[in-house]
């Protein structure tokens, strides 16, 4: 199996898999539910105070990160062929956790997003774009065309791993570039995800489906 491996690819799930830890260690915090902690603590009490923030953020939180630990396999060629019920069941998993519960509620978040229209406007874009790409690859499946499958669960992807990119960017911007705090924030709003979008198209333009497609159905 390991000839379906290549460079790339191990390096994206490597991100992955230190991101999962990342994310896991960053979000267990949360759970003592003290109302200044970390990303709350930029909020003003207004808003922290609303029933509908405080449920739209513990939800977000949640889900993005089971989310993220479902859809991080999805990658692995191994796991595709030698484990395929779970692949499906983790799929479903990653399905639901988006149109249910990770994009809704970031919709929410997005409501109260920091940095004005232009901040709002991007959270809320990213969330219906990641809504849209992942129903089109569930829908696609249900069809049983893998391809356009594949290509959609690319994308969904892509949105998915704006978290990551979110945070690198962002220390990348303000370590190396010396940008201000607002202005680094207001960039990585939209570079996160349409930027991962960019290079989602990329990989597509070069029919990087094809690379599973060999796998799913071997000559």
């Amino acid at each position: 199996m390991r000839k379906y491996y290549s460079l790339p690819l191990l390096l994206l799930i490597f991100t992955g898999l230190v991101f999962a830890v990342v994310m896991t260690e960053n979000t267990l915090p949360y759970f003592d539910f003290s109302p200044r902690k970390g990303f709350l603590g930029t909020k003003t009490f207004e808003v922290t105070s609303q029933a509908i923030f405080r449920i739209g953020f513990y939800v977000h939180i949640s889900s993005a990160l089971l989310v993220w630990l479902v859809g991080t396999p999805q990658f692995l060629p191994e796991f595709i062929v030698k484990y395929a019920n779970w692949h499906r069941m983790l799929g479903k998993v990653y399905v639901f956790g988006i149109l249910f519960l990770a994009a809704p509620s970031g919709l929410i978040l997005a409501r109260f997003a920091n940095g004005g229209l232009s901040a709002k406007v991007g959270f809320a874009l990213q969330c219906l774009v990641w809504w849209f790409t992942t129903f089109k690859a569930f829908k696609y499946i249900q069809e049983g065309n893998i391809t356009q499958h594949l290509r959609y669960m690319v994308r969904s992807l892509a949105v998915t791993y704006a978290a990551f990119s979110l945070r690198t960017e962002s220390y990348v911007m303000y370590q190396f570039l010396g940008t201000k705090p607002i202005e680094t924030y207001l960039t990585v709003v939209w570079l996160s995800w349409v930027g991962n979008l960019l290079l989602a198209e990329i990989m597509l333009s070069s029919n990087i489906e094809k690379f599973y497609l060999k796998i799913i159905k071997p000559k």
